[in-house]
């Protein structure tokens, strides 16, 4: 049976490619965005030709709690409300550790942490009165043992996400499968974007297999947990990182 699934960040990188993943399975697609109106717009229009399901593309700041509130109302009135949410979304802001501020700080944890919160708090009632959903939560391996002091504050964000996850998992049982994975470094265009050849090489080199990982790859796995054959699931952390060796 097909589900609604809404993806924040859902216009690129790892969010678009699980955004056709999922509508490949026959699911509908919410896909959520914030300046990605063209991307977001091309990605439903390619979903809805070549696998003819619904989609929507609706923009929302998740770390604004009311923004989020009148998504999921149109999400309800038009699809019936979420049983997948894939908190996606993230910003990260690179610089030197005397260059940032507290404003910048708590930007990166109000879209990062709160908005997943804000997101899963929206799509509690639904899922509470199904019986069912499953919430994925998108986490990184900077949360676990990879830090560069050059976003701190993004490192900050992901360990509090999953942190978050284990108290959703608690809150959502036993109807709802909370789990997060932790992608390690993953070629999508905004990732690669900024770094220097040099930096890139070196930390290919703490790949076991010896490569970035793609996209895709990440999409399978959300795939696999937002199924049933991964219905006996929940409160896990699962690494995506192709044997990533920490960064210091």
């Amino acid at each position: 049976m097909n589900k609604v699934v809404l993806i924040t960040g859902g216009a690129g990188g790892i969010g678009s490619a699980t955004a056709l993943k999922l509508a490949q399975e026959g699911h509908d697609i919410v896909i959520n965005f914030l300046h990605s109106e063209t991307k977001a717009n091309e990605l439903k229009e390619k979903i809805e030709r070549e696998y003819g399901v619904r989609c929507l593309a609706l923009q929302a700041d998740v770390s604004d709690e009311e923004a989020v509130e009148e998504m999921i109302k149109t999400i309800d009135r038009e699809l019936g409300g979420v049983d997948i949410l894939i908190n996606n979304a993230a910003i990260d802001m690179p610089d030197l550790f005397g260059s940032k501020d507290a404003k910048q700080f708590r930007r990166v944890l109000d879209v990062n942490v709160v908005g997943a919160y804000n997101c899963a708090k929206s799509v509690y009632p639904h899922m509470k009165e199904k019986g069912h959903g499953k919430i994925v939560n998108i986490s990184s391996t900077n949360g676990i043992n990879t830090y560069y002091p050059m976003c701190f504050d993004y490192d900050a964000s992901k360990a509090a996400l999953l942190s978050l996850t284990h108290d959703l998992a608690v809150q959502f049982a036993p109807y709802v499968n909370v789990n997060a994975i932790a992608p390690g470094f993953i070629g999508t265009e905004k990732e690669l974007d900024g770094y220097d050849e040099e930096f890139l090489k070196q930390e290919c080199e703490k790949i076991l297999m010896g490569r970035y990982g793609e996209p895709e790859e990440v999409a399978e796995l959300i795939s696999f947990l937002v199924s049933e054959k991964a219905s006996y699931i929940n409160n896990t952390v699962i690494r995506i990182d192709g044997g990533q060796m920490g960064s210091y």
